[in-house]
């Protein structure tokens, strides 16, 4: 799912509710490829451009509500 994270207050809230999530969370932007729970890894990506975010889960309750959490900073991609 891309999203866009506007406010600093948006990034720490991105990042906290990702430690409840089981699974591994990743956010791709180019080439890089970063933890989501990772603090440092978040802050290194451009967050003034949008970010592909997926959850690797074999739970889909969980990818489901992961997915909602993330819904507040959803973007339309083009090919939408």
């Amino acid at each position: 799912m891309k999203i866009q994270l506007n406010l600093i207050s948006d990034i720490n809230e991105f990042i906290q509710g990702c430690q409840y999530y089981t699974g591994e969370i990743e956010i791709t932007q180019g080439r890089q490829v970063v933890n989501a729970k990772s603090t440092l890894g978040v802050y290194s990506l451009d967050l003034s451009q949008p970010i592909d975010v997926h959850i690797h889960t074999d739970r889909t309750d969980v990818a489901e509500d992961f997915y909602k959490f993330l819904a507040k900073w959803g973007v339309k991609s083009i090919d939408d």
